[in-house]
């Protein structure tokens, strides 16, 4: 106990916390919608899809600097969206076949990239490979406060337009009906998700990032049929498993951050299924051999009566 209060009280720990906390707040409140519009592997697609925007910042400015490299990561997150987009909406190509084109292709392209900038005779390459796998410790102020003005923003958007994000995640024809745009709505929750998965690749990484975003809202749609209690404890499951990550990987020494954090989260989305009234399969078998025990008895009230 004296070395979790230790910890708590320790300036790196405090950073890499409230950075992984912010992280699985904004994505829990974003993916609750990615997931009700059954779009999940959208999260995937574009955390892939950042990784040549990152090297190629780097290649054009020659600097590490994150605001740089997370700036390409967005411009190549949302041009593979716009091509996902376009693709679905031109072409007889499904979503999600045309996100795994899109993903694919991007991703092989970052990793040509990235070969041939290791490559380079200059050490100042070093360290790209982060926002691979995420390397949460190298976290700083800085990025913290890149992460809470994006997360306000986004959060700010999501207030703002939560009634014509809630009609059109649920009935989008109705939406149009009432004089709002599909399309408009489609292309803007599709941004704020790419800048919600951009700013958690420092420290999740482009292959864990997708987790983030989708974990939570899945683990909270167990326990409710309410969109505002889902997005509430989405974002509290985020929260939660940043904190948790952290201390663990803090604790227990060569332990990484970001996949201690999925793990976390994936276990809080196990207990949910496991456990959730109503949804829950514990509560399901209950509930159908209650019902059995149930038929069983009335079945024998009628033999008696007979």
């Amino acid at each position: 106990m004296s070395s979790i209060l230790a910890l708590f009280h320790d300036y790196t720990f405090q950073t890499v916390a409230l950075g992984s906390a912010l992280l699985g707040l904004i994505s829990g409140v974003l993916g609750s919608f990615a997931v009700l519009r059954k779009q999940s592997l959208l999260g995937d697609g574009v955390s892939h899809s950042a990784l040549p925007g990152v090297v190629m910042a780097f290649i054009l400015t020659g600097s590490k600097n994150t605001e740089i490299l997370l700036l390409g990561a967005l411009i190549s997150g949302l041009l593979s969206t716009l091509f996902i987009i376009s693709i679905v909406r031109h072409t007889r190509v499904k979503f999600d076949s045309a996100l795994a084109l899109i993903m694919s292709v991007f991703f092989g392209f970052g990793l040509v990239l990235l070969t041939y900038v290791q490559k380079i005779p200059n050490s100042n390459q070093a360290g790209l490979k982060r926002f691979i796998f995420g390397q949460a410790s190298t976290l700083l102020q800085r990025d913290i406060i890149i992460m809470s003005v994006c997360g306000v923003i986004l959060l700010t958007l999501v207030f703002l337009f939560w009634k014509e994000f809630k009609l059109f995640t649920f009935d989008s024809d109705f939406a149009q009906s009432l004089g709002f745009s599909p399309k408009k709505l489609n292309l803007l929750l599709s941004f704020m998700i790419v800048l919600a998965i951009i700013i958690g690749l420092q420290t999740v990484g482009v292959i864990l990032m997708s987790a983030m975003l989708i974990a939570p809202a899945v683990a909270a749609r167990q326990w409710t049929n309410r969109l505002w209690v889902m997005v509430l404890l989405s974002a509290s499951f985020g929260a939660v498993s940043g904190v948790a990550g952290t201390a663990a990987s803090s604790l227990i020494s060569k332990l990484p951050t970001g996949p201690t954090i999925v793990i976390c989260v994936s276990t809080i989305v196990t207990l949910s299924i496991l456990f959730a009234p109503g949804r829950g399969v514990l509560y399901r078998l209950y509930r159908h051999r209650k019902n059995r025990i149930l038929y069983k008895q009335g079945g024998m009230t009628n033999e008696s009566a007979d």
